[in-house]
């Protein structure tokens, strides 16, 4: 028999998700609030259902690839949400990503309606999730995760598998930080260089000729100093989850300035219509508030 998998949340990764399982051979059926972005893979052969109390009566594992913690739970214990429409055996895969504490308070939600939760947030866009080569970090009931292992090893080509609920999103967390910091990073050395008259691209591949090289700083930052911003994460998306993450630092006690600053400008970013674009737009921002100032400078 072929898994029955559900996923809820068909935006871009959860869309790029749900066709390699497809391609996969597994049975698929889908939900999303806005039906819309369930028609590729409708056309692909899944089967779009109206409500998650559906798809959990026709899911034996649901994924759940949602904007934060507030959806989830709408999703999850809703007039209409998963928790009403379960079957014997259902496993719920968070890949979201949220506040550890948040993650732990909706798996015992789950518990008390026998539903075993799953956190197993990605690493990665849907560029790499159509292949399956996204990095997962999974934590949570290990005997229940190595029963759908074959589903995950589909999406992902590397997996961590932690101790404890909540662990796993705790993770990711600290793995957007990186994110964050290296798109400022690198957007504040283009703009350097640029404001020298000089080439960006000499600096990106002197960059990348060195030990200080990044993913980002091979692929994402060629895009960047053509002015592409294309998203295969939003910057408002990553505005989120910095706001989750100084939210979660603060929960335990830690002080993390650099994240917090960079909160400030991704607030700014936002605030000022940048929202929509690819979070590497911080560059665009930065390039428009240099221009006011020049502008303001020359009006002086």
């Amino acid at each position: 028999m072929l898994r029955k998998i559900g996923i809820i949340g068909t935006g871009m990764l959860g869309n790029a998700i749900g066709l390699h399982l497809l391609e996969s051979n597994f049975d698929l059926t889908v939900y999303n609030r806005t039906k819309e972005k369930t028609k590729e893979l409708e056309n692909k052969g899944a089967k779009v259902l109206n409500s998650p109390k559906e798809v959990a009566e026709n899911s034996e594992l649901i994924i759940i690839v949602l904007k934060d913690a507030q959806a989830i739970k709408e999703i999850s214990f809703g007039d209409n949400g998963i928790i009403r429409g379960k079957n014997q055996g259902l496993v719920v895969a968070d890949m979201s990503t949220i506040s550890p504490q948040e993650s732990k308070n909706i798996t015992k939600i789950f518990l008390e309606h026998e539903i075993i939760k799953l956190d197993t947030p990605v690493m990665g866009g849907p560029n790499l999730a159509i292949f399956g080569d996204l990095v997962l970090i999974a934590s949570g009931d290990k005997e229940v995760f190595d029963k759908f292992k074959d589903v995950f090893e589909k999406i992902a080509s590397r997996i961590f598998f932690l101790e404890g609920s909540g662990t796993a999103h705790l993770i990711k967390l600290a793995m957007n930080i990186q994110i964050t910091m290296l798109a400022l990073a690198l957007s504040e050395g283009i703009t350097l260089v640029r404001s020298a008259q000089i080439d960006p691209k000499i600096f990106l591949d002197i960059l990348n000729s060195t030990y200080f090289k990044t993913g980002m700083s091979e692929n994402k930052a060629y895009k960047m100093i053509q002015n592409e911003y294309e998203p295969t994460f939003t910057l408002a998306n990553l505005r989120k989850d910095i706001i989750t993450i100084t939210d979660t630092a603060k929960a335990f006690g830690v002080r993390l300035p650099m994240i917090k600053k960079a909160e400030e400008m991704y607030n700014e970013a936002y605030q000022n219509g940048f929202g929509r674009i690819d979070y590497t737009g911080i560059l665009a921002y930065i390039k428009k508030i240099n221009e006011i100032e020049q502008k303001n400078k020359n009006y002086d």
